[in-house]
């Protein structure tokens, strides 16, 4: 079992920044990927960004603006998000996927929401 935290959302104006961040906790050792999901009103949820041991993956419309980064020590993963944009509005979700090498399994944090004014 896994458990995420989610902090650090709210609103801010267009252009601005945010950094959220994702806290796990049980059985973290067998997390692979770890990464941040939003879901907009009326959309469907999309990944935003994630990362794995060795490796980072952004969707097309934050690669140059969103940052992700992971502390293996601390078990967090952060999300800094400069020049934000109002089409960034949305909920925004951590989630995990955990194996240990048999079936894989996706936990999810509760959510926080980005409101960014034009």
């Amino acid at each position: 079992q896994v458990q995420l935290v989610e902090s650090g959302g709210g609103l801010v104006q267009a252009g601005g920044s945010l950094r959220l961040s994702c806290a796990a906790s049980g059985s973290t050792f067998s997390i692979n990927v770890m990464g941040w999901y939003r879901q907009a009103p009326g959309k469907q949820r999309e990944l935003v960004a994630a990362i794995t041991r060795g490796s980072t993956n952004y969707a097309d419309s934050v690669k140059g603006r969103f940052t992700i980064s992971r502390d293996n020590a601390k078990n967090t993963v952060n999300l800094q998000m400069v020049s934000l944009k109002p089409e960034d509005t949305a909920v925004y979700y951590c989630n995990a996927v955990w194996s240990n090498g048999g079936p894989q399994y996706q936990y999810w944090g509760q959510g926080t929401q980005v409101t960014v004014s034009s």
